[in-house]
């Protein structure tokens, strides 16, 4: 089937750019990032992803580690591991 369906959508301009640049990066155009999205909630019958309000535990997380606090740096996967015991 040819492609004779137009979709309009107003977006705040910094989103779109950003997600542009992103769609750049992996090789897509915006019609294919679309057609993508599309795709996904055709095969899923639903969003291709969790939709929630994150919970106080999960927002001070958020918040901690865009702060740079909590935070336990790795130099490898082996120092991951002995730092988490495995």
């Amino acid at each position: 089937m040819g492609k004779t369906s137009t979709i309009r959508a107003r977006i705040e301009p910094n989103l779109k750019g950003r997600a542009e640049y992103i769609f750049q990066q992996l090789g897509l155009t915006t019609t294919q990032a679309i057609t993508l999205f599309y795709k996904q909630v055709e095969l899923k019958k639903g969003l291709p992803f969790e939709v929630a309000i994150p919970n106080e535990v999960t927002r001070k997380t958020f918040s901690d580690t865009d702060a740079g606090r909590g935070l336990i740096i790795c130099e490898d996967t082996d120092d991951m591991f002995r730092k988490l015991g495995i």
